[in-house]
């Protein structure tokens, strides 16, 4: 039907249409599709999403828990997996520094690594940050001071400074 007569009267003509069939199907079809590429792409951008990252330095349980979380990983599983945990022992820590990355297409970027006393190294974030190595310094220096590793290191150098100036009391002075 082209129109229908929705009232009419002698000094009044209403006439009305609706979408027919076909014009419902395609907006159907067309509405799935757009849900269907809205859907693919919220799947990329979950995807490529960076990860939630979580560092917890404790002093009473004398641990340190880094924790991450993948948005897409957990979409997967439906809520049983995304989460990944280290935990180590806050006094193997021994240095924290700063390390430049190579980013593909991007340039450089800069992490903060924790070194153990094992040899091991971990980074605190797995991926790295874009041109802010101030940023990044900044923690490592926060880092530091927390864990007391300046203190440390010169108690170490006051110590070996100590040992040599022994060992020089107990070399002969020649005397001029």
């Amino acid at each position: 039907m082209y129109m229908l007569v929705e009232n009419r009267t002698s000094s009044y003509l209403h006439l009305k249409r609706s979408p027919g069939i076909r014009s419902w199907s395609l907006f159907v079809d067309s509405l799935a599709w757009k849900l269907f590429y809205m859907a693919g792409c919220f799947f990329v951008a979950a995807q490529n999403l960076e990860q939630w990252e979580e560092a917890v330095f404790d002093k009473n349980k004398g641990t340190v828990c880094l924790k991450t979380f993948n948005l897409y990983k957990k979409i997967l599983t439906f809520s049983k997996g995304g989460h990944e945990q280290v935990v180590a022992a806050l006094n193997e820590i021994r240095d924290v520094n700063v390390e430049e990355e190579t980013v593909r297409y991007f340039g450089k970027g800069y992490v903060v690594v924790l070194r153990f006393g094992t040899g091991f190294s971990h980074p605190l974030t797995q991926s790295a940050v874009l041109g802010c190595r101030s940023d990044v310094e900044a923690i490592a220096k926060l880092i530091t001071s927390f864990l007391e590793l300046d203190r440390l290191e010169s108690q170490q150098d006051l110590s070996q400074s100590s040992e040599t100036e022994a060992s020089d009391a107990d070399e002969p002075q020649d005397t001029y």
